[in-house]
């Protein structure tokens, strides 16, 4: 619509009217504004974008579709939230990729079961079906490669979920205080003490090392799946301890260890102060020992002067 009205402006131009007309782009104009070049190019645009769909629905149907991993496969209410705070987890296609995957491979009736899918006669089949289409294959009596633990019903979002509320309860309401108190008492002897204390900041450099590993791990995990940093040696490992338990296991096991050294910061702060104060009570006590000797001392002078002199008279 907007193009013969270009065309009209160009042509009654005062710049045209001055230099004079220009016949070759006149007539380039005036062919690409003419009706039957419009029909013909909506047409030929038509074509190809109905010639596209149908080769897409054709490749659906029949074939394999070329998806990203980090689409979204479906959305799965949580197993763990009340029935007043129901919450849906987004579960991608790379996800279902690796529930297939092993270490767990799991069937069609278990991945159902995550999956949320209602029990029907031909549920299984069309899982299948839908999966062909993405391009991951589940054979029909298939045998899981895992045991199945309370986590395998979990999909990763909520296990994260339940991982990072185990963590915030452990930071908030662990009795880190008392249990590194109570355990710093069981070996508070004078002798002791010094070697206890060498103990527990060894430890706790120990556990420190451990945790910055763990810090390290890059399993994927949802729709990210981030470039190792550690040696795969080591990295395969995590990766398969992370796809056992959904993504549970390594936070579930920082928020443990970062627990443990809040302990063991507490025994080291009752140590310390159970020495010093065990040293400052020596010494008050050595102090008022000499002030006792040296006040028998005063009141023992006087009394033998007084005797001497009884002899003497």
């Amino acid at each position: 619509q907007e193009r013969p009205r270009f065309v009209a402006y160009l042509n009654s131009s005062a710049l045209y009217r001055r230099r004079g007309s220009a016949p070759h782009f006149q007539h380039a104009m005036d062919c690409h504004s003419s009706p039957t070049f419009l029909l013909q190019s909506y047409q030929t645009l038509a074509l190809s974008v109905a010639s596209a769909v149908t080769s897409f629905l054709s490749l659906c149907a029949g074939g394999t579709c070329v998806v990203n991993p980090t689409d979204l496969f479906c959305s799965v209410p949580g197993r763990l939230s009340l029935l007043s705070s129901t919450s849906k987890y987004k579960v991608t296609i790379a996800e279902v990729k690796r529930r297939l995957s092993p270490p767990e491979c799991l069937n069609a009736s278990l991945l159902g079961g995550i999956l949320r899918r209602a029990k029907s006669k031909n549920g299984g089949r069309c899982l299948r079906e839908k999966l062909d289409r993405l391009g991951l294959n589940l054979p029909a009596g298939r045998r899981k490669a895992a045991n199945v633990t309370l986590l395998t019903s979990l999909v990763e979002g909520e296990a994260l979920h339940l991982a990072r509320d185990f963590g915030y309860t452990c930071e908030t309401e662990f009795p880190s205080k008392a249990v590194g108190e109570h355990l710093a008492r069981q070996h508070s002897e004078p002798k002791e003490t010094s070697a206890r204390k060498k103990m527990v900041l060894a430890t706790k450099q120990i556990c420190k090392e451990f945790q910055d590993l763990l810090s390290q791990d890059r399993s994927p995990l949802g729709s990210s799946r981030p470039t190792p940093i550690l040696d795969l040696d080591i990295q395969r490992h995590l990766t398969h301890f992370s796809l056992i338990t959904h993504g549970f296991g390594t936070p579930a096991v920082c928020a443990a260890l970062s627990t443990f050294q809040t302990v063991l910061s507490e025994m080291l702060n009752y140590l310390d102060k159970n020495s010093s104060g065990k040293t400052s009570g020596a010494g008050d006590q050595q102090i008022n020992n000499s002030s006792e000797k040296t006040q028998l001392r005063k009141t023992a002078e006087p009394q033998s002067k007084d005797g001497k002199t009884e002899k003497t008279e």
